[in-house]
Order: structure tokens, then C-alpha cells, then sequence
């Protein structure tokens, strides 16, 4: 080398450098959405909430706009819906109501089995053992009583962040069925000229994946709930109605969800119904995971969500891990529309 010269670069390390700084800028970025995504989600979870109403009310409301002036049509789709919500919790509650005095002397009796059969083999516990633990729920009780009102009074705050989360994703739902197309063509003019088309392939195969995704669960939870209602009512198990409504939900957690909930539906038979019946529920639950791991997903949810079930496995235990149970609901549709997007990005270019 030459005096004065500058020293020469190899081009691998060159290249490397450039990569370098991109990756930094890259995850600079998303350390910093997700910062922010955690500062303020409840309004992530409000938009994410009014794109899940979107995606289930916006047919019926264009149906009804063809015979109804399109704001109409949005507000009787919407406060239909709301009605039908009411009235099934409404339900739910008279059924809880009803059966109140039933629940507590079956309980009652059934701790009681429960605790003659702990006693008995193979576990042969000792009856003082369960006393003494019953005593012991009960001085915590006793002794931690403001912590526990304290506690109550705090969640009472939690309650009043949801109800007002949920008001901003019905919000929004009413401005993305009425105009939603509309906000988007907007969004999309305000970008350079030389990345609309490619951020309209790309918002194009989101929403068919995120609404795709949205109908599959609906459908696979309410078929799980009837399924489960059914089951429970023919057995004689209490609170048939609730425990069916708890599966719908718990069915929005792909894999884990509706086994967790079942299994409470097995607790609250053994405590009513003994055993057996405990035993017949448990069964119930392997039926009833064949049943949507190999018919109901495989079905309904193979053509708007393409994912290997050991992604949706890793996905929704990162999401619980990030962001608890909403993290675990969000997981899912989040990475099919992000594996959606790649892959309709990757075959315009080719």
C-alpha cells in the first residue's frame, strides 16, 4: 500500500457494516412501537377490538345498506348487535340467578365428596389436614381482609379502563364499517407515489387474512360453545349456560384456551356431580380438542390462516409472555397477517 493511500475495505466486511447499521435502525424501530404500544395499550387493544367488530358486522351492514341509507344501516347494525350481547349475558345471569340456592347446596355436599374421596385410596389423606386447611383459608381471609378491599377497590379502577377500551373500539368500529375503505384510500394518498402499490397489496392481503381469520374463530368457538353446552346439560352439570359462554371465549386462545376451560367445567362437575360425571366432562374434553384440532381448524381456518400449528403453539405463549391474556388472543391473527403481507409482497415481485 501506498503512503497516503486509504486503507482498503474488504467487501464482505462492507457489506456487513451496511447490514449492521439497517438492523439497528430496524430494531431501534420496533423497540420504540413497542414502547409506545406499551405506554398506551388500551388504545391498541380498542383499535384492535374495532377491527375484530369490523371484520364480523361489516357484510351484515352492507346488506342492510342496500335497502337503508348507509349511516342507518351501520346503526342498526351495531345496535342490533349490542342487544344480542346484552341478552345473552342477560341470560347468562338469570340462569346463575336461578340456580343459586341449588349451586350452594350441591357445592356444599360436594366439597364434602370431594373430601371423603381425598381420604379413601390411593391418596389417604389425613381428615385433619383438610380441616386444618379449610381453617387456614380462612384466617388469611380474616387477617388480609383490607389488603383484599384494597384490591377490590383497584380492580374496580381496572374495570372502569375496560368498559372505557371497549367504548373506543365500538367508537371506532363505527367510523371503519361506515368509511373504513375511505380512511385507507386516504392513508394510501399521503404515502410517496413509488410504495402505494406495494402497501396496497400488502393492506389488501391483511385484511382478507385478518377477517378470514376473525369468521374461522367465531365460528370454531361457537360451534365449541354449543358443543360444550349441549354436553354439559345432558349430564346434569351446573351452570351449563356459563361454562358454555366461558368455552366461546376461551376458545379465542388457539390450543390452550378451551382445554383451560373445560378443565374448570370438569372442577365444578366434580364438586356437583361427583366423579364420575367429572370423569364423563373430562372425556368430553379430549373429544371435543380432536374435534377442532382435526376437523374445525383444519376446515374453517385453513384458507384464511396458513400457519404450522408449532408456530401458533410459540406465538401465543410469546404473546402471553408480552402482553398476558390479550397478548395471547392478539398473537395469532398479529403473525398470520404479517406472514399474509410477506407472502403477497413476495409474489407481486415475482
Amino acid at each position: 500500500m501506498q503512503p497516503g493511500t486509504p486503507p482498503t475495505v474488504s467487501p464482505f466486511l462492507r457489506t456487513a457494516a451496511a447490514y449492521a447499521w439497517r438492523l439497528l435502525a430496524v430494531g431501534l424501530l420496533v423497540y420504540s412501537l413497542f414502547a409506545v404500544l406499551g405506554r398506551f395499550h388500551e388504545i391498541g387493544v380498542a383499535v384492535f377490538l374495532g377491527l375484530v367488530i369490523t371484520a364480523l358486522l361489516r357484510p351484515v351492514a352492507d346488506l342492510v345498506a342496500r335497502l337503508l341509507p348507509r349511516p342507518l344501516a351501520v346503526a342498526l347494525t351495531l345496535i342490533g348487535s349490542i342487544v344480542l350481547v346484552l341478552g345473552v349475558l342477560a341470560l347468562v345471569g338469570e340462569a346463575v340467578a336461578g340456580q343459586r340456592a341449588t349451586l350452594v347446596r350441591e357445592f356444599r355436599a360436594g366439597v364434602g365428596r370431594i373430601e371423603d374421596w381425598l381420604e379413601r385410596p390411593p391418596f389417604r389423606l389425613d381428615p385433619g389436614t383438610l380441616s386444618g386447611l379449610q381453617a387456614k383459608i380462612g384466617d388469611y381471609l380474616s387477617s388480609h381482609r383490607s389488603d383484599l378491599l384494597s384490591t377490590a377497590v383497584s380492580g374496580a379502577g381496572q374495570v372502569v379502563a375496560v368498559f372505557a377500551t371497549l367504548a373506543l373500539g365500538l367508537f371506532a368500529s363505527v367510523f371503519f364499517i361506515h368509511s373504513g375503505d375511505r380512511h385507507w384510500s386516504w392513508f394510501q394518498e399521503q404515502l410517496p407515489r413509488s410504495v402505494r402499490g406495494r402497501v396496497g397489496i400488502g393492506g389488501r392481503a391483511a385484511w382478507r387474512t385478518f377477517t378470514g381469520y376473525t369468521h374461522g374463530i367465531v365460528l370454531v368457538a361457537g360451534t365449541n360453545a354449543v358443543l360444550v353446552g349441549i354436553a354439559l346439560w345432558a349430564l346434569g352439570v351446573p351452570l351449563a349456560v356459563p361454562l358454555a359462554l366461558l368455552e366461546f371465549f376461551a376458545a379465542f386462545v388457539p390450543l390452550i384456551g378451551s382445554p383451560i376451560a373445560l378443565a374448570i367445567a370438569a372442577v365444578v362437575a366434580l364438586a356437583s356431580k361427583g366423579p364420575l360425571v367429572a370423569g364423563l366432562v373430562i372425556a368430553l374434553i379430549v373429544i371435543i380438542g380432536q374435534i377442532e384440532g382435526h376437523l374445525l381448524h383444519p376446515l374453517v381456518m385453513s384458507w384464511a390462516v396458513r400457519l404450522h400449528p408449532l408456530v401458533v403453539a410459540i406465538s401465543v405463549v410469546a404473546g402471553s409472555i408480552a402482553a398476558g391474556v390479550v397478548g395471547a388472543v392478539v398473537a395469532v391473527p398479529l403473525v398470520s397477517v404479517v406472514w399474509a403481507v410477506h407472502t403477497a409482497l413476495r409474489d407481486a415481485r415475482t
